[in-house]
């Protein structure tokens, strides 16, 4: 499966109106913790990939600390960047049961932890498009729009740029770079 993804800065106020008038669905906020991984045998950084876990919290329950369950963890896999026009790359992604255990598996592999990012984020969805109003410790705020094919790249990142188009967003001004780039470049 391949991800085809475009990202911009953006206020988010003007995003949520013109997603508003664009009849868009809210589908749901939460909070995500990104740790991500340096393999011992490359270097991702160098190869343009990414292995990281992804705890997930919804953002209303976030609130009651008594709500169990509601962390979704999942592992990921990245693969390099395969449009020039987009951040568009072959993603792999499974639940994850035991955290802690997936932790101690990579420990023993020799898997490091890289970095962490943490983000805000409130999902939409426009024209079978999600569409991600992030806010990103650190960096700001962004918009993603992405869509999942399982070939046809170039129809899929027409769509995704025709949606941020519409929202009144110059896809001129994309970032390719990940959150992840963009903090470490930072530092």
């Amino acid at each position: 499966m391949y991800e085809v993804e475009v990202k911009v800065r953006a206020n988010h106020d003007s995003v949520r109106d013109a997603l508003d008038s664009a009849g868009a669905t809210h589908v749901e906020a939460v909070e995500q913790e990104d740790t991500y991984y340096d393999a011992p045998d490359r270097n991702f950084a160098q190869t343009d990939e990414a292995l990281r876990i992804r705890e997930e919290r919804s953002a209303t329950s976030r609130a009651d600390e008594d709500q169990e369950g509601t962390t979704d963890t999942r592992l990921t896999y990245k693969g390099p960047l395969v449009d020039s026009e987009s951040k568009t790359r072959q993603e792999a992604e499974t639940a994850v049961v035991d955290p802690e255990a997936l932790r101690s598996i990579l420990d023993g592999l020799r898997y490091e932890s890289a970095a962490t990012v943490h983000k805000e984020r409130e999902r939409y969805t426009l024209d079978g498009i999600t569409v991600t109003l992030d806010t990103v410790e650190g960096l700001g705020e962004f918009v993603e729009a992405e869509l999942e094919t399982a070939d046809d790249i170039d129809s899929a990142r027409d769509r995704v740029l025709t949606v941020l188009t519409d929202l009144g967003l110059d896809t001129d001004e994309q970032i390719r770079t990940s959150y992840l780039g963009l903090l470490l470049a930072e530092e």
